[in-house]
């Protein structure tokens, strides 16, 4: 049986592309926390020329030579001589390989350099909230995506070249059936509970909450989550984010509204739900796929479950409210812990994606699939993304947004180039509730640890379930081994009808 000790000539190569991805990570961070503004172009520069090696070291005739040695280019398999890790680690190689093989150097040199020029302008027209500083930026960026859809090829669309990117094998063909089945039902229940007599009052989280003591709180529950401050940062941002150079090396972001307090707390919780991810994957196998996370379904599953499973559930802020109190006692002054959990539980359609319910979140997910979609299949222009935006916010929420900075502007992900990652949210959404829904058959008291305050045994069944894989397993694979089944509406959905039917008395 042939085992990784030999591919140590391919993992060496692995590990030292690996290393000039995390130097660019670094910079990318940096752009969007610390660096002064006028670093931008020379920040675009050095992102591209790093991103360039990466991609030249990858593709080179070397790295072929290594991969022909141990693997059927046909069929992109290794023999079964080899051992179950050696066997992946060349199957996802193979895969990173052939994709990267399909893009022209110049190209992903170009590809980088725009989309960080791109971010600065977002940042900039966001603040400004005027759209028409933004488009020149996105309408070069979503040529080279449209671009780069043509290099990778596709079978039915040009999105699934894109999709296939953030979650390996998922097509628009295999995920329209499930969004149709979560809008069938979702638009129905908000209508009912739009139509409840129950009325929930959150004005209590809209009073004036200090920057600092947001901060420590946040800073609290990563810290009882088991987020490592040893091998991580907690920051400030325009748009929340993760980001991984090593799992030693791990950062978070989040951002600060005085007069919104679920805004920080809620993102502080749901970066640290990646943060733990990243964390998580084995130190030993960083450089090759199997030290990476399998897909960003499965990373965003990471941080819903962290944030909506936990983080708004009764039983964890039967030990947290307690603490929110004694930080903000006169804000807080006569609030029950009931009140404040039908509080931050309360369903509004509102126009930020990232402080939506848990209703109506997949709504807005679904009208930027759909919009994206449209733009990279030619049906759509990115001079009509304002109007477009509007209209769709209108159809599936009832509401339509003022200004760019609260509608088409509100995202970071079209600057980035990040055309196909919205459907991971909702996977993400899905995945979330099974695989809380199994850690508590396998965990039985989970819902006292939870409510004493005791989080790390979630952390650790996350860690060994999922976390310490990497790529070893497909995602439909690991899916498969944690829960029994692949992606299903039904386990969120039932969630939803429970937990909305029993706070507004459906």
């Amino acid at each position: 049986m042939k085992t990784l000790k030999t591919l140590e000539p391919l993992t060496t190569r692995l590990l030292e592309i690996r290393r000039i991805q995390s130097a660019a990570s670094v910079l990318s961070w940096d752009q969007e926390t610390y660096m002064p503004a006028g670093g931008g172009a020379a920040r675009a520069e050095q992102l591209a020329t790093l991103e360039g090696l990466a991609h030249e070291r990858l593709v080179s005739p070397h790295m072929e030579s290594l991969l022909n040695e141990w693997i059927d280019p046909a069929t992109g398999q290794a023999a079964d001589s080899w051992d179950e890790p050696s066997r992946s680690l060349l199957r996802e190689t193979w895969r990173d390989f052939s994709r990267a093989k399909k893009l022209p150097s110049h190209f992903v040199i170009r590809l980088s350099r725009e989309c960080s020029l791109a971010q600065q302008a977002w940042v900039t027209a966001r603040t400004e909230s005027r759209f028409a500083k933004f488009l020149p930026s996105l309408k070069t960026v979503l040529g080279l995506k449209c671009e780069e859809a043509q290099y990778l090829g596709y079978k039915d669309s040009p999105y699934d070249a894109l999709l296939d990117t953030y979650e390996p094998g998922a097509t628009v063909a295999q995920l329209t059936p499930l969004f149709t089945q979560l809008r069938a039902r979702l638009v129905p229940l908000l209508k009912r509970v739009q139509a409840s007599e129950v009325t929930i009052d959150d004005s209590c989280l809209h009073q004036t909450f200090d920057h600092t003591k947001q901060l420590e709180f946040g800073r609290l529950v990563l810290v009882a989550m088991g987020y490592d401050f040893e091998r991580g940062r907690l920051d400030l941002s325009a748009h929340p984010f993760t980001t991984s150079f090593h799992p030693t090396d791990v950062r978070v972001t989040t951002r600060v509204f005085e007069k919104d307090l679920p805004s920080c707390l809620f993102s502080c919780i749901h970066e640290g739900g990646h943060g733990l991810y990243d964390q998580g994957l084995d130190a030993r196998y960083y450089g090759s796929p199997l030290g990476e996370s399998v897909s960003l379904g499965f990373h965003e599953s990471q941080s819903r479950l962290w944030e909506n499973c936990v983080g708004r559930s009764r039983a964890f802020w039967q030990c947290f409210y307690p603490i929110l109190e004694h930080t903000f006692p006169e804000q807080l002054a006569g609030l029950s812990l009931d009140q404040f959990y039908a509080a931050i539980n309360r369903v509004t359609p509102s126009f930020i994606r990232v402080e939506a319910d848990e209703l109506t979140y997949n709504l807005h997910i679904m009208l930027r699939v759909e919009i994206e979609q449209a733009l990279i299949e030619g049906r759509a222009r990115a001079e009509d993304l304002p109007a477009l935006w509007n209209d769709s916010m209108q159809a599936y929420l009832g509401i339509t947004p003022e200004q760019d900075a609260d509608g088409v502007l509100q995202d970071v992900h079209w600057s980035m180039g990040a055309f196909g990652y919205f459907p991971t949210y909702t996977l993400g959404n899905l995945y979330a509730v099974q695989f809380f829904e199994q850690a508590k058959q396998e965990i039985p008291q989970l819902e006292e640890n939870i409510a004493a305050g005791q989080l790390i045994p979630l952390r650790h069944w996350l860690e060994q379930k999922i976390h310490r894989w990497g790529r070893m397993f497909t995602p439909d694979h690991l899916a498969r081994r944690v829960t029994g089944h692949g992606v299903s509406p039904e386990p969120f959905l039932r969630y939803l009808e429970m937990k909305y039917g029993n706070l507004y008395r459906l």
